[in-house]
């Protein structure tokens, strides 16, 4: 770990900032899985399918609106888009909250709810994504992105544990209530960072068509093996993993581990390995970043396979252990190769589209996750999804452009600006 870059970077008030509000969102974001799911599952009359509506609601909403946010976020200031978005997510969570607090919560009104915080999630990713280069300096873009991933681990650390306590303590109402005012303070500190003038304008400032703008984003994505190839494999390893994640897991944890408690344990063994898989990051520079990156989500498949089996519950929790570390080295690598590859002007867009493919087909995971479980049983349809995840791992390395790439120097951008008088910085270091 480079211990002066890294601090310097905490040093700097717009990254400082970023990581904050980005910090306090994942807590959110953490408290919302346990408590949406038991609080669906406990209310009158709901069934895995009850839950799988509800969640395919918000996963819809989030592909729809995904490639518009790439556009939002390329063509106006990509701070104000991730302050707007995080405020739209506090109300949603709010009106979930009061409905599930409640009771009085209609499957009409909870998909609505659900739809519109996928629309502000939307919005986020792009937006997060094209915004670090405007504050990291390009040659610790690394660095950057996973000093992001550790305060967003260390928070979802604290909001599973906090999340499940609240949850068997007082309810899962007042769970989601939490999660609402966190992403509400986010929004708050976002509201705070001032970009300068170039990193506010995308690259035709607003004028060209938004047909256009896509079919720019568009080309870019398409030009590059590496990158549609990998979002192809997302695309139907996301599938079966929201499947198995967010109905699936949840059921057998219900029926056969003890429930909220057993299944805060597996998520806090994931986010444990999270926080590990960005430690690492810190240190480790692949030669081939996609092809490391590709190898790692092979940790996808073990707690699914186990869960199906029925293995003990310190077996499934050591491999979502596993599977955290995997998928946040992963997320990291990733992130930092479409930084250096992707044109500033585009990121947004081709962000949105990386985004668009890999969940495309969340829903219909979703969607089929409930009746899956009450036809075939639940343990019979996460051994399949296990099984899929590492078919589809196989056949991405197959692509050359995923075996091959390597990483180079960092193209210099607006983040340079912190890095100008800073004799030590130097873009070789973060090469292997």
């Amino acid at each position: 770990m480079h211990a002066p870059r890294s601090a310097r970077l905490l040093r700097e008030r717009r990254f400082a900032l970023l990581v904050s509000a980005r910090t306090l969102s994942m807590l959110a974001i953490a408290f919302a899985p346990v408590a949406l799911a038991f609080g669906v599952l406990d209310l009158p009359g709901a069934t895995p399918t009850t839950l799988s509506v509800v969640l395919a609601a918000e996963s819809v909403s989030l592909v729809v609106f995904t490639v518009v946010g790439g556009v939002v976020a390329d063509r106006y200031p990509r701070h104000r888009v991730l302050q707007g978005a995080e405020w739209v997510n506090a109300l949603a969570h709010a009106a979930l909250a009061t409905m599930i607090g409640t009771r009085e919560a209609p499957l009409w009104g909870l998909a609505a709810a659900a739809v519109v915080s996928g629309l502000a999630t939307a919005m986020v990713w792009p937006a997060l994504t094209g915004i670090v280069p405007d504050v990291v300096p390009a040659a610790e873009l690394q660095e950057g992105n996973a000093l992001i991933a550790l305060g967003g681990n260390l928070a979802r650390v604290t909001g599973l544990v906090g999340g499940g306590i609240v949850v068997v303590a007082v309810g899962p109402g007042w769970a989601l209530a939490v999660a609402g005012a966190a992403f509400a303070v986010s929004g708050l500190l976002v509201s705070l960072l001032d970009l300068p003038r170039h990193a506010k304008a995308a690259s035709h400032g607003g004028s060209s068509s938004l047909l256009s703008e896509l079919r720019g984003g568009w080309d870019e994505f398409r030009s590059r093996q590496w990158l549609w190839v990998v979002v192809v494999q997302f695309s139907v390893l996301v599938m079966v993993w929201e499947a198995a994640h967010l109905v699936l897991g949840p059921v057998v944890a219900r029926e056969e581990l003890g429930g909220p408690r057993a299944w805060t344990a597996v998520l806090t063994g994931e986010a444990l390995g999270l926080v590990t898989g960005v430690l690492i990051a810190l240190r480790v520079r692949p030669r081939r970043p996609i092809l490391v990156g590709v190898l790692l989500t092979f940790g996808a498949a073990p707690p699914y396979l186990l869960l199906g089996a029925s293995a003990p519950l310190w077996l499934v929790v050591v491999s979502a252990f596993v599977l955290g570390l995997c998928f946040d080295l992963f997320g990291i690598l990733w992130q930092t190769v479409m930084q250096r590859e992707i044109p500033p002007t585009a990121l947004s867009r081709v962000s949105s589209y990386d985004a668009l493919g890999s969940l495309m087909l969340g829903p219909l995971g979703l969607v089929l996750a409930g009746p899956a479980a009450e036809r075939f049983g639940a343990h019979a349809a996460l051994v399949a999804c296990g099984v899929v995840m590492v078919l589809t791992t196989a056949a991405a390395l197959a692509a050359p452009g995923v075996r091959r790439l390597t990483a180079r120097a960092p193209i210099a951008g607006p983040g340079l600006v912190l890095a100008a008088s800073d004799p030590a910085s130097n873009p070789a270091e973060t090469l292997p």
